[in-house]
């Protein structure tokens, strides 16, 4: 079998990219990258066949590598999605672990039982599962697929269908899974990842509460201020790379490097990260990104700071997402969203007042709306939104952490996306962190540019201040229940405590005063160190079901493999998530 997956190396446990990272000192050519990645994907793909009591992989299943990771200390990972008897299982995915010599070393599964299903045919035809599938999503149904779906403890045969048009609550793409024996809907997802849920938006429009975030032109500060200007110097060929300036609407003005497509003619396109870009959508609610209409103009100046340019908002999408792009990069050595050295795209100006911003799947992009005019009256091309989104596409490019249910309004609950939201918000912090722009100072909030009245949408630090949501601060049976932006907080919580530690802190402008479940102390070991765990934890010991308790393991398995088992940083993993009540002794004996 052919592999084509990214092979991902290490470097003080940060993980970069073997065919074009930062040198490590030994230079390999990429068809000797892939042909070491040929061997350990046959490797794990053997082990997890020998070790079927722990993988959990049975005859007429598939497995099929997504990506391959290389430890500096010498572990090898393995990510696989799984086919039963030709049919992709939901909820199948797995990671086989691997010592230097390619022996087995272990697993982490998303299904913990066998994902034959029990029924073996379809009562169902494909078209009337189609039909099914249009009615419960209320728009167009596209081809039903004959899928295996094992998630929620139990495998069924089910069709997978992908609705577009949908004019449900959220509306937007949504993949729906019909039960091909009985015809119940089984799953019924949005495919974009909204900033804003609508149990949020419901709360925002009862309160009469109107987001009203402070914009107009300044001089703001920042890594890329030395771009600043316009032009191509010494240059005969085109299209050639140049130096403009963004002005922005919350971060003031900003070098972008954009593209000179003639003498005197720019387009909003880097051509230094991939050929990152961002269009106008024109208020149309596509979700193909070449239907945009790109931003072009003869001054190489994008944007007046104020929303009677369209550009503004423009420039604050480019801006975020390549410092989104440049903090993935700088800290984990990840070339790009889904680290293939492709370009990150994003539409600004989506659909007709939409008050939300989204990772769009479908698209394979960023989404920005320019506000609804009544709660969000401007676009929410925010830094940290930005970073935030983005972190869902990196997510899903790795564990693709998944909402256990969804109710008719579009809200999502379950404690893997809980964690999904919660990875976000750790991210997208850190993006402000490494941006060190002087209009948007680094802190621990999330949505702090968007002039609500709790002055913030959610923190890490203390994550029920969030009246809004109603985040929680620790993890109880009731967080499967829990609506996934709120239930964030645990996670968040855990974060912060082991980044910066329980009680009184100032960062920044910022007070911090994070309390502990069990009223312990909890001493931070550093923001830098809390971040690599949690980034190793994602890429190398997180799952599609991966919930609270499972998080704790791998963030433990990750500060082993970073610092020790007997390390500070170890026993302080240990310690922050007791302190968000996450222990091996309340670990759910029937998980969801």
């Amino acid at each position: 079998m052919a592999v084509a997956v990214a092979v991902t190396t290490a470097a003080t446990g940060l993980a970069g990219t073997a065919f074009a990272g930062p040198s490590t000192g030994v230079e390999r050519s990429a068809a000797s990258t892939a042909s070491t990645a040929t061997v350990v994907v046959e490797a794990a793909r053997t082990a997890a066949f020998a070790h079927t009591a722990a993988t959990g992989v049975s005859q007429g299943d598939e497995l099929h590598a997504q990506d391959v990771m290389i430890d500096p200390e010498g572990a090898r990972h393995v990510r696989f999605v799984r086919t039963h008897n030709g049919m992709p299982v939901l909820g199948g995915d797995l990671i086989v672990h691997l010592n230097r010599q390619l022996a087995y070393a272990g697993v982490t599964r998303a299904a913990d039982h066998s994902v034959k299903p029990a029924a073996t045919e379809a009562k169902l035809t494909a078209d009337q599962a189609a039909a099914k599938a249009a009615q419960a999503a209320k728009g167009d149904a596209g081809d039903a697929e004959l899928v295996v779906d094992a998630r929620g403890g139990a495998s069924a045969l089910a069709y997978q269908v992908s609705v577009t048009d949908s004019s449900s609550a959220d509306g937007g793409s949504r993949t729906v899974v019909i039960d091909a024996v009985t015809g119940k809907v089984r799953s019924n997802t949005p495919d974009a990842d909204q900033f804003l849920s609508p149990k949020l938006r419901d709360t925002l429009e009862k309160r009469g509460e109107t987001a009203a975030p402070a914009t107009g032109i300044g001089s703001g500060s920042d890594a890329s201020a030395g771009l600043l200007g316009s032009g191509v110097s010494g240059v005969t060929r085109y299209p050639a790379p140049a130096k403009g300036t963004g002005k922005t609407l919350f971060v003031g003005n900003v070098g972008l490097s954009t593209t000179a497509t003639s003498r005197g003619h720019y387009q909003l396109k880097d051509p230094y990260r991939y050929g990152t870009e961002t269009r106008d959508a024109k208020g149309s609610d596509t979700e193909k990104f070449s239907a945009g209409a790109k931003f072009t103009n003869t001054t190489n100046v994008w944007g007046n700071g104020k929303t009677t340019s369209r550009a503004s908002a423009a420039a604050d999408a480019q801006y975020g997402i390549t410092k989104t792009l440049d903090f993935y990069k700088s800290a984990f050595g990840r070339k790009g969203i889904a680290n293939n050295s492709k370009a990150a795209q994003a539409m600004v100006h989506w659909g007709k007042k939409v008050g939300n911003a989204f990772w769009d799947p479908t698209c394979n992009c960023m989404l920005y709306g320019d506000g609804d005019g009544q709660v969000f009256k401007k676009p929410l091309v925010v830094l940290d939104v930005t970073g935030h989104e983005l972190t869902h596409g990196v997510v899903e490019a790795t564990a693709k952490l998944e909402p256990t249910f969804v109710d008719t309004r579009g809200n999502q609950y379950g404690e893997p996306g809980s964690l999904n939201e919660s990875l976000a918000d750790i991210f997208g912090s850190n993006v402000e962190f490494y941006a060190k722009n002087t209009k948007d100072t680094a802190d621990y909030l999330i949505g702090e540019k968007l002039g609500l009245d709790q002055k913030f949408l959610r923190r890490l630090d203390h994550p029920s201040l969030d009246k809004l949501e109603g985040t929680i601060d620790y993890w109880s049976p009731d967080t499967y229940y829990t609506e996934v932006h709120a239930g964030s907080g645990v996670s968040s919580h855990a974060y912060y405590l082991l980044a910066e530690g329980s009680g009184k802190k100032k960062i920044g402008t910022v007070t911090y005063d994070s309390p502990t479940y069990n009223g312990a102390t909890v001493k931070g070991i550093g923001r830098t160190k809390a971040t690599a765990i949690f980034y190793r934890a994602l890429t190398r010991y997180m799952v599609s079901t991966t919930d609270f308790h499972d998080a704790r393991v791998a963030t433990l398995k990750a500060a082993k493999d970073l610092y020790g088992a007997n390390s500070t940083e170890y026993k302080t993993v240990d310690k922050a998530w007791a302190a968000v009540n996450v222990t091996a002794a309340n670990t759910p004996a029937a998980r969801h």
